[in-house]
């Protein structure tokens, strides 16, 4: 008979075994399962990655860089061939071969210009889709019907081009002119569409709508038609044309700086003269588009606007009046050059009001560049008592900066009207009541800006937005639309008395002129980094949030950097382009100096007779009207 120790060893080792039993069921099972678990861990979907980075320079870095290039290469290949196309047009109509011949070389730049634009628009696709997979996939999903327009509009538009530039020889006479000014409008058309498309891509991330459920094509149109979209295409439209003409003006500028001879001295000269004019046709309206967008921001999302204007990036609108009063007064100047240099005789005549117009740009700039807050330690905000100055603190505020831009632009426009009557004699027995007229229009203006911008201190916010600004607006525009055509009928009949001279200018002037359009560049660089900036963490505004490392907006001296990095890139890339497309040129120069040319002699501008050499010829020397 057993113990009761042994009936508990028994019943223990009957337990293990069990245990055993069982251990080892479960192992059998376990790895006779093992397969199809393996395989259902390999075939589960990983979870989609919603960003990459790149070391040490970071995909936001990288991003930037490539995009602003991209956007400035484009804003030239888009602003360019509107007045290449415009002045075609005044060459076929007046006969002037100079027109033709400048609209040949605009479109020059053109060519060599375009296929680096899409180089860079490819570079940056590849790297959205690489950095931002998620953000990229939400967006096709959206917009890919206007992903395939955007294709089409861009094989008709490399098709035209390559048919306006190869052709403009072939056509050159009679019905073939006609063709080709033909294709240089379906180019502008085209070029058009191609900027207001991918515009439609941006502004949604800025201002989303809320999508409905329908085709394809009706959600894009949806997302397409969002609140700042109209604001951002005339504003670029115009920048683009800003853009176009500094740059050309530059280039005219660096060229007359390395002229050997007279002839390109004149047409040069000429050249930079109609690449500023061009830069400050379009600067005029620029500021009146910009408060058109900054106003639909504010209507928009009141938020975003207080951030751009009232929130940390408020410092980037005194950055933003320091560059744009730089090139108003550049602008300026290069008028004021030419009034003194090209018309002889015209030094003491305009002095007095060069400078009185010099004064009032400089006082109208230091208003415009007051910040409204001053970054003060605790002692001199104590001795201020607050971080707004008491005495310069009433010219931070809006309804000043819109008064005096608003006088810039008034100012500006007066310079190339006193330009443009230089050396002219009115005949007309209206004459006299016509200026009168004109200089009654041009007072009363300035007046009422003034009175309506001292008014908005003492008025509420809204009316100050949507009455007296945009009455300041329409008075200016008011005045160019008035003074314009009554110059232009006094001048039909004027008498000349001095005739322009080109091709001595001084030195200074072609520095003025790629001042000038670094300081658009800048400028551009400076708005793209405020309009990306205004979303702040988000990557469509209010609708999917930038959870990346980089979900956050750069320090303005951080930015600043790289805007200048920016700047500088793009002239240089700029540069080369052009370097490029003058090699043929010298070319063709050096050919022409080993043909049978009398040594000393200048060849003649087509139309035109020879021009002496040096702004020290005497009074025989040609003189060639505007």
């Amino acid at each position: 008979m057993m113990n009761q120790g042994q009936i508990v060893t028994n019943h223990g080792r009957q337990l293990a075994g069990r245990a055993a039993l069982l251990a080892g069921c479960a192992a059998l099972v376990a790895w006779a399962g093992m397969p199809d678990v393996a395989f259902a861990q390999e075939a589960a979907p990983q979870a989609p990655t919603a960003y990459r980075d790149i070391p040490y320079i970071g995909s936001r870095n990288l991003v930037w860089i490539i995009a602003q290039l991209h956007l400035l290469l484009a804003g030239f290949v888009l602003g360019v061939p509107i007045f290449a196309w415009l002045c075609e047009i005044v060459g076929w109509k007046s006969g002037d071969k100079r027109y033709d011949k400048l609209a040949k070389e605009f479109t020059k730049l053109l060519t060599s210009s375009y296929a680096t634009t899409a180089l860079f628009g490819g570079i940056l696709l590849f790297l959205l889709i690489g950095f931002y997979p998620k953000l990229m996939a939400y967006l096709t999903d959206i917009f890919f019907p206007s992903f395939l327009v955007y294709c089409g509009l861009f094989l008709v538009e490399t098709a035209t081009l390559y048919l306006y530039w190869y052709g403009w020889d072939a056509m050159a006479e009679g019905s073939g002119k006609k063709f080709h000014i033909f294709l240089g409008f379906l180019l502008n058309v085209f070029a058009f569409f191609i900027m207001i498309v991918p515009n439609s891509w941006a502004t949604f991330q800025s201002s989303p709508v809320v999508i409905s459920e329908g085709s394809d094509f009706a959600r894009a149109w949806a997302a397409t038609w969002n609140p700042t979209w109209w604001p951002v295409n005339i504003h670029r439209l115009i920048a683009n044309v800003v853009l176009g003409g500094y740059i050309c003006g530059a280039y005219a500028g660096i060229r007359y700086l390395s002229a050997k001879s007279q002839e390109e001295r004149y047409h040069y000269d000429w050249m930079g003269y109609v690449g500023n004019f061009i830069g400050v046709f379009g600067l005029l309206p620029l500021p009146f588009a910009g408060y058109w967008l900054m106003r639909e921001i504010y209507q928009y999302n009141q938020q975003m606007g207080i951030t751009l204007m009232g929130g940390f990036l408020s410092w980037l609108f005194i950055l933003q009046a320091m560059l744009i009063g730089v090139l108003f007064l550049g602008s300026n100047y290069y008028f004021w050059l030419g009034i003194t240099h090209r018309i002889p005789g015209s030094e003491t005549q305009y002095r007095k009001p060069i400078m009185a117009m010099l004064i009032i740009l400089l006082l109208c700039l230091g208003v415009w560049m007051t910040p409204h807050s001053l970054v003060a330690s605790l002692e001199e905000a104590q001795k201020m008592g607050g971080t707004h100055h008491p005495l310069l603190g009433v010219f931070g505020v809006m309804s000043a900066k819109m008064t005096v831009s608003n006088l810039m632009v008034l100012v500006t426009f007066m310079s190339f009207i006193m330009y443009w009557r230089a050396g002219k004699q009115d005949t007309a027995g209206w004459a006299k009541a016509a200026k009168a007229l004109m200089g009654g229009v041009l007072g009363l203006a300035a007046i009422a800006v003034i009175v309506l911008g001292v008014w908005g201190y003492f008025v509420p916010a809204i009316i100050r937005i949507n009455y007296f600004s945009t009455s300041q607006v329409g008075i200016v525009i008011f005045v160019m639309l008035t003074i314009t055509p009554l110059t232009a009928l006094l001048l039909k009949s004027a008498k000349t008395t001095t005739e322009m001279v080109w091709g001595r200018m001084p030195p200074r002037a072609g520095y003025a002129l790629v001042l000038n359009a670094v300081m658009v560049i800048l400028l551009m660089t400076l708005m793209g980094y405020a309009r990306s900036s205004s979303r702040v963490h988000w990557h469509i505004y209010g609708v999917m949030r930038d959870s990346s490392q980089y979900a956050f907006s750069p320090a303005l001296g951080y930015a600043a950097a790289l805007m200048a990095l920016n700047t500088f890139l793009f002239c240089m890339l700029v540069a080369f382009i052009f370097w490029v497309a003058t090699m043929g040129d010298k070319a063709k120069a050096a050919a022409g100096t080993k043909g049978s040319v009398e040594p000393g002699a200048i060849p003649a501008m087509a139309g035109g007779s020879p021009a002496l050499d040096g702004p020290e010829a005497d009074a025989s020397e040609e003189k060639r009207p505007v």
